[in-house]
């Protein structure tokens, strides 16, 4: 089974976002599961890898109101992974206020974590998810950005 980083997670994501259980549970406990769900010993510790990047920047992120007009800034390492789409979707998620500038560098770091071939708009959407659970206080930006994945899901079913 050919399973990336974004897949563990994904599934990690999934079984644990509506539980009444203990939101974090240990990491042996998580590599347990992701091994008998069939996931690889590489992929599990690559996406544990990822959690621990995701976590150890909740401290830094300050929701004030910073620069709400300033204008971000690729470098050439962000143009090559993150194509115009990718960069596009970034900024209208955050001017329609889903994601504060501090998000969005932890968005754009947590993307380029994944060390995926090419990232997409897609991935985004899910990356943006789990940012926004991560952090406390974020309930309405994610049920919005939740509305947004699968409003627009919903229109590509016939």
């Amino acid at each position: 089974m050919k399973e990336n980083v974004l897949d563990v997670l994904m599934y990690l994501f999934d079984s644990y976002v509506d539980t009444e259980e203990d939101p974090e549970p240990d990491q042996n406990e998580l590599r347990m599961e992701l091994s008998w769900a069939g996931f690889g010993d590489n992929e599990i510790d690559r996406a544990l890898v990822w959690l621990d990047g995701l976590t150890e920047h909740q401290d830094s992120l300050n929701y004030s109101n910073l620069s709400a007009h300033g204008t971000r800034i690729y470098n050439d390492f962000e143009h090559q992974r993150l194509d115009p789409y990718c960069r596009g979707y970034i900024t209208y998620l955050e001017q329609t206020g889903i994601l504060s500038p501090p998000q969005r560098e932890l968005l754009v770091d947590r993307l380029l974590a994944l060390e995926s071939e090419d990232i997409d708009v897609e991935q985004i959407k899910w990356v943006v998810l789990m940012v926004l659970f991560s952090q406390p206080g974020q309930e309405l930006a994610y049920a919005r950005m939740e509305d947004l994945v699968f409003e627009e899901g919903a229109d590509l079913v016939h």
